[in-house]
């Protein structure tokens, strides 16, 4: 199929060369580089510029006619484990993506996404069980473990916990650089924002009301007399509720699918991903990696904003 395409490269370190070779492959695949821009980004840390430079990186955004999607994105990253250029992410989506008058929709994991840590960890580490408890966190992300299941047995180890040890892990968790802006650029636009989340409510709702988000959604963990009981609320929020909410959140906000941009991590967000319009694994495990319809291998989640062309 052919249509109107945008081809995103990002970057830590470009270099001059590499963007004339993207730009001339694309050429040579028998596709017309309309027009492209570059940018450095470098002021989306939230400490000073000593910090924002070591997470800033620099943006290419092309837009590109007579290209087909799937054939132009196999030329520009045959393997999706590698780089075609010098540690650059090349991704190709469609260009309706970069309508300016088409309302978007933002959907996010939480965990290593919107925020640096994995929430259950922190919590493990008030009994003494952080590494186990990671262990069978990053097998689950990688698809080796059934997500429910494997969730059953880390939310186990907390039993007993007093729930004043909530506060004091929403204080211990920390936004991904660039979250802020981020969210920030989508809701000028006046884009949706979404997160939903395989931790929990308690952590994820004081999270969302911070930075204004439009919709949440995490696990319950079950409190009696003022403890943890070791398990959650509920049905537990897997892969399939995942893709579910983005649905019914696109829907409620009057969004095409065609507008949708997910983001994630782990495999219990590949049904999310393959959903949206594009799928990004942001920093993701490899078979996330291997299936997204974009990447992002940059410690900075500002970035997202390029897929929207804001």
């Amino acid at each position: 199929m052919t249509d109107e395409l945008a081809v995103i490269a990002l970057s830590k370190t470009p270099r001059p060369e590499d963007v004339e070779a993207m730009l001339a492959e694309v050429e040579d695949s028998g596709a017309t580089v309309e027009h492209y821009g570059r940018v450095r980004v470098t002021s989306t840390a939230s400490g000073g510029s000593e910090e924002s430079e070591a997470s800033g990186y620099s943006a290419m955004t092309a837009r590109v006619t007579g290209g087909d999607l799937e054939k132009l994105r196999t030329q520009l990253r045959p393997d999706p484990m590698g780089f075609r250029w010098h540690s650059v992410d090349v991704n190709v989506i469609p260009g309706q993506l970069f309508d300016p008058d088409a309302k978007k929709m933002l959907i996010m994991d939480v965990d290593s996404t919107l925020i640096q840590q994995e929430v259950i960890e922190l919590l493990a580490g008030h009994v003494g069980r952080q590494e186990e408890v990671a262990a069978v966190t990053d097998r689950a992300m990688r698809g080796e473990l059934d997500f429910a299941q494997s969730l059953r047995e880390r939310v186990a180890v907390l039993k007993g916990l007093p729930v004043s040890v909530l506060e004091d892990v929403v204080a211990q968790v920390r936004f991904s650089v660039g979250a802020r802006v981020l969210v920030d650029t989508f809701h000028r636009a006046g884009h949706t924002v979404a997160v939903v989340s395989g931790g929990f409510s308690q952590i994820l709702t004081p999270l969302a009301q911070k930075l204004g988000l439009d919709h949440h959604l995490a696990n319950e963990l079950e409190i009696e007399d003022g403890h943890l009981t070791g398990r959650v609320v509920g049905p537990i929020v897997d892969a399939d509720v995942k893709e579910r909410m983005l649905r019914e959140w696109a829907q409620a906000d009057q969004v095409s699918p065609e507008q949708v941009i997910a983001v994630g991590d782990g495999a219990n967000d590949a049904k999310m991903l393959e959903t949206a319009a594009v799928g990004i694994a942001f920093n993701g495990k490899p078979n996330l990696r291997a299936e997204a319809d974009a990447q992002i291998n940059l410690p900075n989640l500002d970035s997202v904003r390029f897929f929207a062309d804001l």
